[in-house]
């Protein structure tokens, strides 16, 4: 599996960047109801002054992060891949630690102090993550995704130009040919070969490595595309010198790391509690399975009640909820036209109705979607959100971002590698609520607009609490939506409560990766390639990210009830999911306890 991340937003850093910028003009009109700007209140500029070493010491050794999120002085650098890279960032990390609980005990402001505690516990999580590395797992890396990944995060339309020619001191850098330097390849071959010796430390898996092989030409294509389409000059010998190091690598790991990769996904039970752990999830595994099984059997009985309805309304001769999703599915849009079916008839209907209804404040600004590259598909072969920089924003924005397959499994087993799950009107709803308004794009767009610290962006971010959101947004306007769209919902909602229960249930041996691709196919009716990135998701690219979805929204779904009960009817819903989006990342229980001591006493007092 590849190394924990040991920076807390690198989820989001590292998700590609690649395809054209959708233009203000071709982005769907601003609601009438717009959030305002706000400036950040004097605590925040005191809270982001306090980051900057736990920011420095991450910067440091994952300068790419640091830059796609706007910290200057960053953009020609790279990862750092040298010997005791792990050691030395605890050393870091430990450092600012200690600047962090001296600022604490001085400081009376309590939202800064709260911001300091985010801080030390996220600075704590990256040095047991750290650890936890060095302790179990040989450290394989994919050159081709961490190289394509850091090119992109600079060449994109948003970016200054001046910003876009360092693109090049990068990949100089990336393949040695900037004095002083050794290529990123080479130091990751080190890196693995220095430790092969430990017979305690966990291979790479088979699968993790067979992917890095299929997509090693995507990767080459797509960074000679960006210079290409970003003219970026004088590239030749470092573009020349990825082609070679890349074939190198891939010998290498086709001789060297795969007749050695293990078939056995399964990790350490300390390794996988960590897992869940970083990414937000408090509960043991067999109690999220538990939740989990409940919830799908319910969802499941749910999207069987309304197929017959959707089927009724569609002209679709069938009942089962399976046949009538099979049934929407086979009128796909032209892929000429799925960007403006998104942009030109979903998008601004989301919008009016999350006005009309008075669900959230929106942005001033457009909303941007497009689709993916070939290599960013590569990189992240899921529908995404690509965030704007949380540091010195001068007006760029968020992206939507939606892939069209999976291309690591083009040809394998003679499947195709195209995706149907998003490329049908029915299946557009949900997925813009979620990846855009009132999902992400709305929730990252708020913490750049109305002034929320590093601290509850940057250092508080887990997928519990961004996930969780999301999920809550779909639910949000599942009222709103046509009734095919209600049905995909559903479908969708379905998907997350099997991400909770076979994500855990592959890692602790509870059931094989057959029958997990048999609930994904045959019940939750996603695609083939759809269902195979999501079983590599649960199995080596992100163990035990995927339950964050469900009990993100479970969390949040638990405070909205108890608010609701202790409001009746001055509960505002508007009010109170507003709330939500100004404190930024909080995870649950620091949020539960912002609406408890906050936002319930000033409801009470405005009646």
């Amino acid at each position: 599996m590849r190394r924990l991340l040991l920076v807390s937003a690198c989820a989001l850093a590292f998700v590609s960047i690649a395809a054209p910028f959708v233009s203000a003009k071709d982005a769907a009109p601003p609601a009438k109801s717009a959030a305002a700007v706000r400036t950040a209140p004097d605590w925040v500029k005191r809270s982001n002054d306090l980051a900057q070493p736990l920011l420095k010491a991450q910067a440091e050794f994952a300068p790419e992060f640091a830059s796609f999120f706007g910290l200057p002085g960053y953009d020609d650098r790279v990862a750092d891949l040298g010997p005791n890279a792990g050691e030395r960032q605890r050393t870091a990390l430990r450092s600012a630690k200690d600047t962090l609980q001296k600022d604490l005990k001085t400081e009376e402001n309590p939202n800064v102090r709260q911001d300091i505690d985010i801080m030390l516990g996220a600075a704590d999580r990256q040095i047991e993550g750290s650890e936890l590395n060095e302790k179990f797992l040989l450290p394989f890396t994919d050159v081709g995704q961490l190289v394509f990944q850091g090119e992109q995060a600079l060449l994109q339309d948003q970016t200054d130009p001046a910003r876009r020619a360092k693109a090049l001191d990068r990949l100089q850098r990336y393949v040695g040919l900037t004095p002083g330097s050794t290529s990123i390849a080479t130091l990751a071959r080190q890196r693995y070969e220095e430790k092969l010796s430990n017979p305690a430390l966990l291979k790479p898996t088979r699968l993790e490595v067979e992917q890095a092989l299929r997509n090693v030409d995507t990767y080459a294509a797509g960074i000679r595309k960006l210079f290409e389409k970003y003219k970026i000059e004088g590239g030749d010998a470092a573009l020349a010198a990825v082609d070679q190091q890349f074939r190198e690598y891939a010998d290498w790991m086709r001789k060297e790391v795969l007749p050695n990769a293990r078939s056995d996904t399964r990790l350490p039970p300390e390794l996988y509690a960590f897992q869940l752990k970083q990414v937000g999830i408090d509960i043991a595994p067999e109690q999220l399975i538990q939740r989990a099984q409940l919830e799908f059997m319910e969802t499941r009985n749910a999207m069987q009640q309304l197929a017959p309805l959707v089927a009724k309304a569609k002209g679709i001769q069938a009942t089962d909820y399976r046949e009538v999703i099979r049934a929407l599915k086979k009128k796909q849009l032209d892929k000429n036209s799925i960007e403006g079916y998104y942009r030109n008839t979903v998008m601004p209907e989301l919008e009016k109705q999350i006005a009309a209804n008075k669900v959230v404040d929106l942005p001033q600004r457009p909303m941007v979607m497009r689709l993916a590259s070939e290599a960013e598909s590569a990189a992240q072969p899921a529908p995404h959100f690509l965030p704007a920089p949380l540091i010195g924003n001068t007006g760029q924005q968020g992206q939507f971002v939606l892939p069209l397959g999976n291309p690591a499994s083009a040809g394998k087993d003679g499947k195709s590698a195209a995706y149907d799950d998003f490329t049908y009107e029915a299946g557009a709803w949900t997925l813009t609520a979620h990846e855009g308004r009132p999902g992400h794009e709305l929730q990252f767009t708020a913490m750049v607009e109305r002034g929320i610290s590093l601290a509850r962006t940057l250092f508080a971010f887990n997928s519990v609490n961004v996930e969780g959101w999301a999920l809550y947004a779909e639910a949000e306007m599942v009222p709103y939506e046509p009734l095919d769209g209600q049905l995909i919902a559903l479908q969708l909602r379905l998907l997350r409560a099997a991400r909770a229960m076979l994500d855990p249930m592959l890692n602790l041996g509870l059931t094989d990766r057959e029958r997990a691709g048999q609930v994904l196919t045959e019940d939750v009716m996603l695609s083939e390639p759809m269902a195979r990135q999501e079983l590599d998701r649960y199995t080596f690219n992100m163990p035990g990210q995927a339950g964050s979805y469900f009990y993100g929204y479970s969390r949040i779904l638990e405070l909205r009830m108890e608010t609701e009960l202790a409001l009746g009817k001055q509960f505002d819903r508007l009010a109170y999911n507003n709330f939500l989006l100004d404190q930024g990342l909080l995870p649950p229980d620091q949020l539960a306890k912002a609406v408890r001591e906050q936002f319930v006493p000033q409801a009470r007092a405005r009646k």
